[in-house]
C-alpha cells in the first residue's frame, strides 16, 4: 500500500528558508531553543544565538527563564543586533494555566516578562482553552496559536473543532521517533510540524535517562562521515528534508553555529531511507519532566512533580 507524502512548505534552497504557517506569516525552519538554560547562562546564550542569525526562539515561562531572556531580547535591540520585527517568538501555555480565565492573564504574565508585546505563536490543550486562545488571536495579542506533545486522535479532535486552525504542532520527533502518521497527518493540513528534540535530548537524556541517541547510531556517523558533516548536522538536515522545523539548543557558540550550517549539503534519498530504517516507534521521553512548580502541590502525584507525559 503505497501513499503520497505531503511536500514540504519551504525551500531549502532559500538562503532564509521559513515555512509558511497557514496564516500566512513565515517562521524560519530553524529555531533556537531555551528549555533546560540554567539562570546567568540563558541570556547571554540568546544574545550569541541572535548573532549567530538565528531569529527563531522558543520559550515558555514553565522554562524560568523568560525575565532573563527578556531582559538579553531589550539588550540585542538596544543594540542593534536585531530588531523586533524580524524575530519569530513562539511561547507556551503552561498545563497549569488551563482555565480559560487564566488564559489571557498568562499571556500577560509571560509578556510581561518579555517585554515584546504580541507573540507569533503559542500552545495549549483542550478545545475550552483553545477557545479562549481563539479570543488572543481575534484581539491580536497572539497572531498564532498551535499546540504541543499532540498524539494523533487529539489532534484530530481539535483540527474538527477549532475555529481557527492550529499552526503547529510541536512534538517529539528524531530519527529514533520518526512518527511518520502523525507528521504526514499534520503536514497535509498546513500544520507545521516542529521537532522540540531533534538530536533525541543528545549526551544529557542519555545520561539521565539511560536511552540510546542517534548521535551515536553507527549508520549516522557513517553518513556523516561521508558528507564531511557532524552527526547532528545529519540528523538535524534528515528532519528538513521530511518538512519538518527544528528546534536545536546549546548555550555554545560554535554549537549554535554548527546547528544553522545545514543548509550546504543534501542527504540523498537512499541516505533518508537508511535513516528511516532507524525508527524505533517509542518515546524515549527526551523532554523530560520541567514541572518544578507542581513539587509538594495538590498535584505532585510523586517526589519527582507530575509526569506530563504519562
Amino acid at each position: 500500500m503505497s501513499y503520497t507524502k505531503p511536500a514540504p512548505n519551504f525551500d531549502l534552497s532559500s538562503p532564509s528558508p521559513a515555512y509558511t504557517l497557514a496564516s500566512g506569516d513565515k517562521m524560519p525552519i530553524i529555531a533556537y531553543g531555551t528549555f533546560r538554560s540554567n539562570p546567568g547562562e540563558v541570556g547571554p546564550a540568546v544574545i550569541e544565538a541572535l548573532k549567530a542569525g538565528y531569529r527563531h526562539l522558543d520559550l515558555a515561562h514553565v522554562y524560568g527563564n523568560e525575565e532573563e531572556i527578556g531582559k538579553a531580547l531589550k539588550q540585542a535591540f538596544d543594540e542593534g543586533i536585531v530588531t523586533r520585527e524580524e524575530l519569530f517568538i513562539t511561547g507556551k501555555l503552561w498545563n497549569s494555566d488551563h482555565d480559560v480565565d487564566i488564559v489571557p492573564q498568562a499571556a500577560a504574565h509571560s509578556f510581561g516578562y518579555t517585554r515584546l508585546g504580541a507573540s507569533e505563536l503559542g500552545d495549549t490543550p483542550l478545545i475550552d482553552t483553545w477557545r479562549a486562545m481563539e479570543d488572543l488571536v481575534e484581539k491580536g495579542v497572539c497572531k498564532n496559536i498551535g499546540v504541543s506533545n499532540y498524539p494523533m486522535m487529539v489532534m484530530h479532535d481539535l483540527v474538527t473543532q477549532a475555529k481557527i486552525q492550529p499552526v503547529c504542532n510541536q512534538i517529539e520527533v528524531y530519527a529514533y521517533y520518526q512518527r511518520e502518521s502523525l507528521v504526514n497527518y499534520c503536514l497535509s493540513r498546513n500544520i507545521c510540524v516542529t521537532a522540540h528534540t531533534p538530536l533525541g535530548g543528545g549526551v544529557l537524556n542519555s545520561e539521565t535517562w539511560d536511552t540510546p541517541i542517534p548521535l551515536k547510531d553507527d549508520i549516522i556517523l557513517e553518513i556523516a562521515k561521508k558528507h564531511g558533516k557532524s552527526p547532528a548536522q545529519v540528523l538535524l538536515r534528515s528532519l528538513l528534508q521530511r518538512g519538518i522545523v527544528i528546534l536545536p539548543k546549546s548555550v555554545k557558540p560554535h554549537r549554535m553555529a554548527e546547528n544553522k550550517d545545514i543548509l550546504d549539503f543534501s542527504l540523498t534519498e537512499t541516505e533518508m531511507k537508511e535513516i528511516a530504517t532507524l525508527d524505533k516507534y517509542v518515546s524515549y521521553k527526551t523532554n523530560p519532566n520541567p514541572l518544578s512548580s507542581f513539587m509538594g502541590g495538590p498535584d505532585a502525584f510523586s517526589c519527582l512533580g507530575t509526569d506530563i507525559f504519562d
